[in-house]
């Protein structure tokens, strides 16, 4: 069974149901804490009553800096709404990892940012290097991951389609909530993935729901393609895709075809025109939550409840 570990200021802490017990290590980053998985497991053996769950304020559990990697159009769901037909190539880009946050940090949107938009994504959380030409196999996935968190891939989508900078849009400070829990796995775990499901509700409606059965590129095939160029080591992370159901979504096509005949600036301009009648953006005030977990509960990463704010 998977064991949930989460990082608070003052350390980090096994959780058991609605308790949590303080592990005793050294650890300060989640490479270290992998490291010393022993730790983890003497904690959850000790037989202490433990602290409350709900008096613990949960940080990130991926400490940074590390190395931050997405996936992109990677949900037969998502692949709809953004107009893809055919075959998907696989594509990764790469996120700043200042833009990590805790799950209960707010999400602060930029001023110039008016387009803000969630993506609930799992993530991978490295536990072994992977060097650069690794063929990562189904039967190989524990030997390079150790656990998994929930990730949200927050978009500046003004940014990201105007300039076709994903870096940019979606690296700003808080735009990655990470935790609450890593869950280290056990070998065993892994036969469960397909099972676990992703939820993000905005303001208590939910408006994303799939199972990683929606995947295009599953964990494995996605470790060995990106091991053609990139390297990966213990702690970094690997955010594997969103599904459908994200604010933004692709015009019709007969609208895609004319915006095509039109200058850039013209087209982007008429497009958010009409974007700008899209209730589902983020807005200061609302409230974004995100949970992943299996039907029985064997894998469960916690629930994210991250306000919207904006920059002052």
């Amino acid at each position: 069974m998977s064991t949930n570990v989460l990082r608070t200021a003052d350390g980090w802490w096994a959780v058991l149901g609605d308790r949590a017990v303080r592990v005793d290590t050294e650890a300060v980053t989640t490479a270290d804490l992998i490291a010393d998985r022993a730790a983890v497991r003497e904690a959850v053996a000790s037989g202490e009553p433990g602290t409350p769950v709900a008096d613990l304020v949960a940080l990130s559990p991926v400490t940074t800096p590390c190395r931050v990697v997405a996936q992109m159009v990677n949900y037969r769901s998502h692949a709809r709404d953004s107009g893809f037909t055919g075959d998907i190539p696989p594509a990764f880009f790469r996120k700043a990892s200042g833009s990590v946050s805790g799950p209960g940090e707010a999400i602060v949107r930029p001023a110039h940012v008016k387009f803000l938009d969630y993506e609930v994504e799992l993530g991978l959380v490295l536990g072994a290097p992977m060097p650069i030409g690794a063929v990562v196999e189904e039967k190989d996935l524990p030997s390079y991951v150790a656990g998994l968190v929930v990730t949200n891939d927050v978009s500046a989508r003004d940014v990201q389609l105007t300039k076709t900078q994903f870096y940019e849009s979606k690296s700003y400070p808080t735009f990655t909530p990470t935790g609450p829990y890593l869950a280290l796995l056990d070998e065993e775990d892994f036969a469960h993935l397909l099972d676990l499901r992703l939820k993000l509700s905005v303001n208590g409606e939910l408006r994303q729901d799939r199972t990683l059965a929606d995947m295009i590129v599953r964990p494995a095939q996605a470790l060995t393609l990106l091991a053609r160029f990139q390297t990966l080591g213990p702690g970094d992370l690997l955010l594997t895709g969103t599904p459908g159901g994200t604010a933004l979504k692709a015009p019709p096509k007969p609208v895609e075809k004319i915006g095509a005949l039109l200058p850039p600036a013209v087209k982007w301009k008429a497009f958010f025109r009409t974007q700008a009648k899209n209730p589902h953006y983020l807005h200061h005030g609302d409230v974004v939550t995100a949970t992943i977990a299996t039907p029985d509960g064997r894998i469960d990463l916690g629930g994210q409840r991250t306000p919207v704010t904006d920059a002052r």
